[in-house]
């Protein structure tokens, strides 16, 4: 009997004796709006901007702005528009958008006509509790309330994760999924938004208490963070993190899968942002999808993928999905 992609996958997560190697997004139920991960009520509890948005309020009261020549929503946080203008009086500000008014009918729909035996079932999950704190207050003010109002935030975020863990609960009730992706930037391509001594104190409780609920319902946990996260590697595996989806090769990959012995699957390792350009050379494009198969995969525990889940660019991302593809298989026949 032939291995499914389901299973192609799985194996490679876990360095099970994979047979295949190729795109990862294949492996998955595609959505059209972002191709891995299907979006149910807890995705959109949020009321996210769509694109062409200008203005858009979502269900928090931050404001929105998504042209069409951009690739993703970006908030447009001022002092005046900000949600919470004082952190100390955060529950004064901050209404929590009520779950029991998601209209679950069509997302139900959607999960019943899954081909749950053949590709797995991922629901996405945003905004994560650094993007949160980020979004409902001026970026700066976030990371000057993290220094000087430690409390306060971490009373704010303790807040949220109850809310979220109650919107993922509901996700897992209706999708039943067998993954989730979940959302959190914590740095920029080279360093940490914080230090790693203040990350563990603001960040890492409740994530403890999100994804060890998560993991209680034997959902595994795909975590998507493309930037450079390297100092945190450890704290993923004790997050009870299966996939840190969005491993940029600034950070330094081999060190990190040597570190955590297995114990967390690393995704990602092309440089987009030499590739993912509109006249980018083919040959240059096709060359970075082997440089990062040949540099990580030996190493196990790697998967190769788009950091940023899929290119800005379509004739890139047709590209690299036809390398993973054809030279996967390649290097699949050969070592595995």
């Amino acid at each position: 009997m032939s291995t499914t992609m389901k299973e192609n996958f799985l194996r490679l997560m876990r360095n099970d004796n994979p047979k295949w190697l190729g795109d990862p997004w294949d492996c998955f139920n595609e959505n059209k709006f972002f191709r891995p991960a299907l979006f149910d009520g807890g995705t959109i509890s949020w009321n996210p901007a769509t694109p062409g948005a200008k203005g858009h309020v979502d269900a928090w009261g931050v404001l929105w702005d998504w042209p069409f020549d951009q690739p993703g929503a970006t908030p447009h946080v001022t002092n005046e528009n900000a949600v919470v203008k004082d952190i100390t009086q955060w529950d004064k500000y901050l209404n929590f958008p009520d779950l029991n008014k998601i209209d679950w009918t069509g997302f139900d729909q959607q999960a019943a006509h899954l081909d749950r035996e053949n590709k797995l079932v991922m629901v996405a999950n945003f905004t994560g509790m650094f993007e949160f704190s980020h979004v409902i207050m001026p970026f700066n003010e976030a990371l000057c309330n993290y220094l000087e109002e430690p409390e306060a935030m971490f009373e704010m975020l303790s807040a949220y994760t109850d809310w979220k863990i109650k919107a993922v609960a509901m996700s897992i009730e209706h999708s039943k999924p067998d993954m989730i992706h979940f959302h959190d930037d914590w740095g920029t391509k080279k360093s940490l938004f914080l230090s790693p001594e203040i990350w563990r104190k603001a960040i890492k409780p409740h994530y403890e208490r999100l994804y060890g609920f998560v993991k209680s319902k034997g959902v595994l946990i795909q975590h998507h963070s493309d930037c450079y996260n390297e100092p945190l590697a450890r704290d993923m595996v004790d997050l009870g993190i299966d996939m840190w989806q969005g491993a940029i090769p600034q950070n330094n990959i081999k060190k990190m899968i040597e570190e955590t012995e297995g114990k967390l699957c690393v995704m990602g390792g092309m440089d987009m942002q030499l590739i993912d350009l509109p006249d980018a050379p083919e040959q240059v494009i096709r060359n970075e999808v082997r440089r990062a198969i040949d540099e990580y995969v030996p190493l196990g525990s790697f998967i190769p993928c788009v950091a940023n889940v899929f290119p800005i660019h379509k004739n890139v991302e047709e590209i690299i999905n036809d390398e993973l593809r054809t030279y996967g298989a390649e290097y699949a026949a050969k070592h595995f």
